[in-house]
């Protein structure tokens, strides 16, 4: 019953397999082999336009050399003021990018507020030296706390951006996600809602290690390959990349893995909404969700088997731990299994106190 993170499950069977079948002979290095090029023009045709695709090792280099590409000197960038880029990177956006800052921006259920953001560029004015000067805005698609933004938001946020002449990222940790949720496609959910650049990430649905940055416009991509260079994220045998995207592309695996991973979401949510044992913190959109149990029914999960977290409620929760509770994640993943939702489901039964089930 691992519901620790996405990022624990394995690789895909259909991955792992292209990995293998790729292991052997010889093959162009750095990004010029027949697959690197097979798997660049899979992406344009993903994406219905030509675009820039750049392969890195994680996450966080999708997100810092995203930034490091958009940064200008003395570079403020506004994301949410949870935002994993901001929170969770280590620094790694200030460091590659050679001293950017990154300006949180309040939002209810993880998603900027469209006013909080114009006030917080505000607070930047372009005369004045001494504060630096605005850069970028990067949103979080599906959120930290696994809401997704509605196209609607999409095109408000941008429209911020265009009157302030300010390009939009994308961290698309858990795009696969986000866009089965909205039932839409990655040309609707980017670049006709404006989006410039994105965080395409792999890892978290099926591959071993494939993430990517993608950039709308291939002509303002071109400092991209020397700023990845010089972070170190140029892979010699990108092949190996190329083939778990190949992979991942292959009849839609992508999709029907998130899909997978977002319906067990849901009937994890099911299980922990109508348990007197825990309750929702606020309803799931994607493969994360958060509920709220007592601590005692917390350590009885995990000392009988169950891996999630616990997690550092939000500012703007409606609904936050009292004394003696505790905040809890639960991703699911194209790993999850209906068994396991259903041993869960058993063992989240099985909570009682002398006067029956514990209440969280």
């Amino acid at each position: 019953m691992n519901f620790a993170s996405d990022n624990w499950a394995g690789a895909h069977p259909a991955i792992s397999e292209a990995l293998h079948r790729h292991a052997s002979g010889f093959a162009p290095a750095y990004g010029t082999s027949e697959l690197d090029r097979k798997v660049e023009k899979r992406f344009c045709e993903i994406f219905e336009r030509e675009v820039a695709v750049f392969f890195v090792a994680t996450g966080t280099a999708a997100n810092a050399l995203s930034l490091a590409a958009l940064n200008r000197p003395g570079g403020v960038a506004f994301c949410h003021s949870q935002a994993h880029a901001r929170e969770d990177e280590g620094g790694a956006p200030e460091y590659l990018t050679g001293g950017a800052r990154l300006c949180g921006v309040s939002g209810a259920s993880g998603r900027m507020d469209h006013q909080a953001l114009e006030e917080a560029i505000g607070r930047f004015p372009p005369e004045f030296v001494h504060a630096g000067q605005p850069m970028a805005v990067s949103l979080t698609q599906a959120t930290e706390v696994g809401t997704v933004y509605g196209l609607s938001d999409l095109e408000a946020i941008s429209g911020i951006c265009r009157r302030h002449g300010l390009p939009l990222h994308m961290d698309g940790a858990r795009f696969a996600n986000a866009l089965v949720t909205l039932d839409t496609t990655p040309a609707e959910m980017t670049w006709k809602r404006g989006i410039d650049i994105l965080s395409f990430g792999g890892t978290k649905n099926g591959c071993w290690c494939a993430e990517a940055i993608v950039v709308m416009d291939p002509e303002k991509a071109r400092d991209l390959p020397f700023i990845r260079k010089r972070a170190a994220h140029l892979f010699s045998k990108s092949r190996f990349v190329a083939a778990q995207f190949d992979a991942y592309f292959e009849d839609d695996l992508w999709l029907r893995n998130a899909s997978h991973a977002n319906a067990m979401a849901q009937r994890l949510a099911g299980i922990l909404e109508t348990s007197p044992a825990a309750r929702l913190a606020w309803r799931p959109a994607a493969n994360e969700v958060f509920a709220i149990l007592s601590s005692k029914a917390a350590a009885h999960l995990e000392e009988n088997g169950a891996r999630f977290h616990s997690w550092s409620a939000p500012d703007d929760a409606a609904d936050k731990p009292s004394p003696g509770e505790v905040l809890c994640r639960f991703v699911a993943s194209y790993a999850t299994t209906v068994e396991e939702i259903r041993q869960f489901e058993t063992l989240i039964g099985s909570i009682r106190t002398p006067s029956g089930r514990v209440h969280a």
